[in-house]
């Protein structure tokens, strides 16, 4: 796990060959561009809106479910029509859905009334129809003066019209009239058939712009190398008949930009890091581990002079992910539908490096889980070698707590040990191990507390632990100079104000009980869910097995979102916001490489 180094690489040529010269380094890609000006940036908005436009519609057709043979001529390909084409029929099938179910909707009200046509004033000597839903019971509160007609029963209502020339009171009618509006029922089937027969065709229509998908996909990466093209040249420097181009460039391949220079009669100039530049973060990790990357990413990329949290992040939230879950059954479960998933996840760089993390977080889950005992909210059977695997038990609260502790404690100290390396050659890395020596302190002394240790040894070596970490937070916490006595006073209340963040981390590290909740509260579901379907298969019910059979499916798939989100979350939140706040100091940028991604 590393920062990969960078140099700062400068090239100078002609004006006129600048074009041609930035295509070749963008083929020979691995640079990350520095700017000299600001981009035109109405020219970048109009061409994101198109590109989006371009992925919008690339997207819905990828979604459809029948797909045709994929078209390679070019020749009468049209982007921007076919684009605008799968929009517009993405917004005419929304419209005649919403149509569709309004209709839909309508019949089933006007069902019960039958197929009739709203008579003229003239037809009936000016009485009109008005209709009402009344309850069953409330039938009896008409009044007796009313012509009414009973047109259709169900099990609550009473389908009532009446006859009138004017609407009856409020006081007369139990309920509010129902609007049927004055389109028949057979019109309106009429209008849901046209509506059907119109989705078809326009399905239809989606289902052949699919055979563009592949051009379209070709077209938007070329596309996207020319808007990169574009955007580096806005990053050049031209000066009269010279231009200028600097990038970040990788330590190890600068002898193949000097080459790039050198074969296109450039000249170059390569410049070591100052203080005053803020070069941005390329991480580089085994293949095998790079699924850290992805996460570390997710949330915040470190400094260039940082650490690459990586791989402590693969592992970490591997671990933390099957404490949260604890069972053994859950975890083969999501390997089951992993392995369904491995071929779709492998199509890209990104999914190659998540369904690594992914396999290596189940292992860690399986394992866990054998060792909690937990199978679907079972235990394993008396006297089997699957219990003789069982040495945790997560009703034992004291212990598992510990367990939690435990773990966080050596999170941190990690993150400390780290930061200490990192600032070896300043006054912090005496602080970080002040915040060591605190930590152990307060753990053993803990301990001691709760008469896990027991020996008058471990007290004082606690308390030993605890005054070395408070004096070294106290006199090592600034990097301040002695240049007059007062200069001890300003010294001293830094790490005054160092050591009011010991509440802090004491409560970083009780945060890592969230582990042993969280895992207590999964296999307390799993278990309260096969106690109910038990309940009901044993009942005198009939349908015992079936409501059974429904509670697990259903409590189980439940249990198994809950766990999945709160290990997601929970597990990253330890890494993010415990393990980062005491390890990583500074925020960076990610590098991009000036890279072209294909070509047709």
């Amino acid at each position: 796990m590393s920062i990969v180094a960078l140099n700062k690489l400068t090239l100078c040529g002609l004006k006129s060959e600048k074009l041609e010269v930035l295509k070749k380094l963008q083929i020979l890609g691995g640079s990350h561009l520095i700017p000299f000006e600001k981009q035109n940036l109405s020219t970048d908005l109009i061409s994101q809106k198109s590109t989006d436009n371009v992925v919008h519609a690339l997207k819905y057709l990828l979604q459809c479910v029948k797909k045709r043979k994929q078209i390679t001529d070019t020749e009468n390909f049209d982007r921007d029509s076919i684009v605008q084409q799968a929009l517009q029929i993405q917004t005419d099938l929304r419209t005649l859905a919403d149509q569709r179910d309004f209709l839909i909707n309508r019949i089933e009200e006007i069902k019960p009334w039958g197929n009739f046509n709203l008579s003229t004033d003239v037809s009936l000597g000016g009485i009109k129809l008005w209709f009402y839903i009344i309850p069953k019971r409330s039938m009896k509160l008409l009044k007796d003066d009313l012509v009414y007609q009973v047109v259709h029963i169900n099990n609550i209502h009473c389908f009532v019209v009446v006859l009138a020339k004017t609407e009856p009171s409020t006081s007369s009618m139990p309920v509010p009239r129902t609007h049927t509006g004055t389109v028949p029922l057979s019109e309106l089937k009429k209008q849901l058939q046209f509506i059907e027969l119109a989705l078809e065709d326009k399905q239809a229509e989606r289902e052949s712009l699919t055979r563009w998908i592949r051009l379209i996909t070709l077209d938007l990466i070329e596309n996207e190398d020319i808007n990169a093209l574009n955007a580096a040249d806005s990053l050049c420097l031209t000066e009269q008949n010279l231009f200028l181009v600097q990038a970040w460039v990788p330590e190890k391949r600068v002898a193949e930009f000097i080459q790039f220079a050198d074969d296109n009669a450039l000249v170059s100039m390569v410049e070591d890091i100052n203080n005053n530049d803020r070069p941005p973060t390329l991480l580089e990790n085994p293949k095998l581990l790079a699924g850290g990357e992805e996460v570390v990413k997710f949330y915040q990329t470190p400094a260039y002079n940082g650490w690459d949290p990586s791989i402590v992040l693969f592992f970490s939230f591997a671990l933390f992910f099957a404490m949260i879950l604890s069972d053994a059954g859950y975890a083969s479960f999501f390997g089951l539908l992993l392995s369904f998933k491995w071929q779709k996840l492998g199509k890209t760089e990104q999914g190659q490096r998540l369904r690594i993390l992914a396999l290596v977080t189940i292992i860690f889950s399986i394992i866990w889980g054998v060792l909690t005992g937990g199978y679907f909210g079972f235990s394993p059977p008396q006297n089997t070698f699957v219990e003789s695997l069982k040495i945790l038990d997560m009703n034992d609260f004291d212990s598992m707590m510990r367990l939690s502790i435990t773990v966080g404690v050596l999170h941190i100290i990690l993150a400390n040990t780290i930061k200490a390396y990192q600032n070896k050659t300043k006054a912090e890395f005496i602080a970080s191990l002040g915040w060591i020596s605190l930590v152990m302190g307060g753990f053993i002394f803990w301990l001691v507390s709760s008469q896990v240790l027991t020996s008058t040894l471990s007290n004082t070596f606690a308390y030993s632990l605890i005054g070395i970490g408070f004096g070294l937070l106290l006199f090592f916490s600034s990097d301040r100079i002695f240049h007059k006595p007062s200069d001890l006073f300003w010294k001293l209340l830094d790490g005054i104000k160092n050591v009011t963040q010991v509440t802090k981390i004491f409560g970083d590290i009780l945060s890592y009980m969230r582990l042993f909740a969280l895992g207590l509260a999964s296999a307390s579901l799993a278990l309260t869910f096969n106690q109910l379907a038990e309940q009901a298969y044993l009942s005198e019910s009939g349908l015992g097995l079936l409501f059974g059979i429904l509670i697990l499916l259903l409590g189980h798939t439940l249990n198994l979102m809950l766990c999945l989100m709160s290990g997601v979350v929970h597990g990253l939140r330890l890494n993010f916001i415990e393990f980062y706040n005491w390890s990583v100091s500074d925020e960076g940028y990610a590098f991009k490489a000036f890279t072209k991604k294909g070509g047709r």
